[in-house]
């Protein structure tokens, strides 16, 4: 995308000195996005560190509200507690936030937007953003694709989320509990309930009274907002496996008209963002450990599923790098197209002719 002609903005990271964090930082230094200055937000504890940025230490500051004056665009990456008490008052001074937690992405009147998904919705914005979870942003493209083509009429996924969706701890839990078992002795617990190494834990985030987990309810509820079908029905079950990065994830869909396994893979291979792996004679498929570092979604093993009649199933595997795409990625996607499209300032405060820029 092309955003040269964007004025430079002021932008902060919020989180800076976590996983998420430090990868929106190289993110947006990978992709050039036009900044004046960058600054670098965390908690209490962590102010005062540096972080190298560009070849050079930048110091890191404590989230305020008073942190947030002059800011053009905030990514946050801190979690709902910290996005509920500080976007609000980083909005009222005039910044606008994408923000990676759960808070904001269900409230009615905030946009909910993967990048090659749904980006106009980001037109109306008052000044706060939600990046979805992780394992929704790699699905809903794939489905996307489906729904304007022979249409959706229902969903299966299983995720195999990979541990640093949970952050450092769990990637430094797993790596000790691996040593454990090399060297014979006990693994020990505190970031899960039980050793994720060479294990498979189907519990991600609180369980609720449906006995569906606040993890898989996301991607349910997550998905019909950004494809705006509110009726669609959706199913998910969530499980934690000992991958450091790259989540995967084996979905079962029934169209509404029939579809035809090479007919699938082209349509998902004119999605922006999607590759598609798909030779199991040769034994080639997506894989979390070719994922991991890159942007892309990849999607194979793209096949009919008989158990639903008349060709209107099909059954296919996604894999994606859960810390970039989806996370920090899509958030500096989204802060590209707010940029190129003159939307960064909220929509009531928008110049009559913002509206007419030029797509990104």
């Amino acid at each position: 995308m092309s955003i040269t002609t964007a004025r430079p903005l002021t932008v902060a990271v919020v989180g800076a000195t976590g996983v998420v964090g430090r990868t929106m930082i190289s993110v947006l230094l990978e992709r050039s996005f036009p900044m004046r200055e960058l600054r670098l937000l965390a908690s209490g504890r962590s102010a005062g560190m540096s972080v190298p940025v560009a070849g050079r230490q930048l110091a890191v500051l404590e989230a305020s509200p008073e942190a947030f004056e002059g800011v053009d665009l905030a990514l946050f990456s801190a979690g709902a507690e910290v996005s509920r008490e500080l976007a609000p008052q980083a909005v009222a001074r005039g910044c606008t936030v994408i923000d990676n937690s759960s808070a904001w992405r269900m409230e009615p009147g905030i946009p909910l937007v993967v990048s090659q998904v749904n980006p106009d919705d980001l037109a109306s914005h008052e000044g706060i953003i939600a990046n979805p979870n992780c394992s929704t942003m790699q699905l809903v493209p794939l489905l996307m694709a489906l729904r304007d083509g022979p249409g959706l009429e229902r969903v299966v996924v299983d995720t195999y989320q990979a541990v640093s969706g949970t952050g450092a701890d769990a990637i430094a839990e797993l790596e000790t509990q691996i040593r454990a078992h090399a060297a014979g002795s006990p693994k020990s617990a505190a970031v899960y309930p039980h050793p994720i190494a060479f294990n498979a834990l189907p519990e991600i985030d609180v369980f609720l009274e449906n006995g569906y987990t606040k993890e898989e309810w996301k991607v349910v509820s997550e998905s019909r907002k950004i494809l705006h079908l509110p009726d669609l029905r959706v199913s998910c079950t969530a499980v934690r496996v000992p991958v450091f990065v790259g989540h995967s994830e084996a979905v079962h869909v029934e169209t509404r008209e029939a579809i035809a396994p090479d007919a699938a893979r082209a349509l998902f291979a004119t999605v922006p963002g999607v590759v598609v792996r798909d030779e199991p004679a040769a034994h080639v498929y997506p894989l979390a450990t070719e994922a991991a570092g890159h942007d892309e979604i990849y999607v194979g093993r793209v096949r009919q599923d008989p158990s639903i009649p008349d060709g209107r199933g099909l059954a296919f595997w996604c894999v994606s790098d859960n810390v970039r795409k989806g996370a920090a990625t899509n958030a500096v996607e989204l802060a590209e197209i707010l940029a190129a499209r003159g939307w960064v300032v909220p929509a009531s405060r928008r110049a009559p002719h913002a509206e007419a820029e030029t797509p990104a």
